[in-house]
């Protein structure tokens, strides 16, 4: 074997249409585009939307809700997922490198944590926000809760 003699396996490859070559090519005339009309021509594309003249279903429905720009998204982790990364890498303080380290968040994320499962260490946690049950259950085993 060698580089003269190298060639793609069988079925692999197919021979190329040659379209609008003369009738003994088998695909002259027409083109394989049909008879007449726009999508026969070129240049022809169809609007984004466009249902042959029908009403389009975009302009039948009505609007509906809206996009607050405002919204804040938070990732939520929750205190058994802080027990279980705290006894994993045996740390007292979590804050969102650690969290984006072990694949908890992504870089940009906000974090909130929330108040299920149960906590049975001391945690100092950082994070962008706390639900009333999650800054409870921290602070009540002397732990400490730091809004970034």
């Amino acid at each position: 074997m060698n580089l003269s003699n190298l060639k793609p396996a069988a079925g692999a490859t197919h021979n190329e249409k040659r379209i609008g070559r003369g009738q003994g090519s088998g695909h002259g005339g027409t083109s394989t585009r049909g008879h007449k009309g726009a999508k026969s021509r070129s240049g022809y594309s169809k609007k984004i939307g466009f249902e042959g003249g029908q009403m389009p279903i975009q302009r039948v429905l009505p609007k509906f809700g809206f996009k607050n720009l405002n919204r804040v998204e938070y990732k939520a982790i929750n205190l058994s997922t802080l027990q279980t990364l705290a006894e994993k890498l045996n740390i007292t303080a979590i804050d969102l490198e650690i969290l984006y380290a072990n694949g908890l968040t992504g870089k940009n994320d906000k974090v909130k944590i929330l108040g299920k499962g149960e906590l049975k260490t001391k945690l100092d946690v950082k994070a962008n926000a706390f639900s009333k049950s999650a800054k409870e259950a921290i602070e009540n085993l002397q732990g400490t809760t730091v809004i970034i």
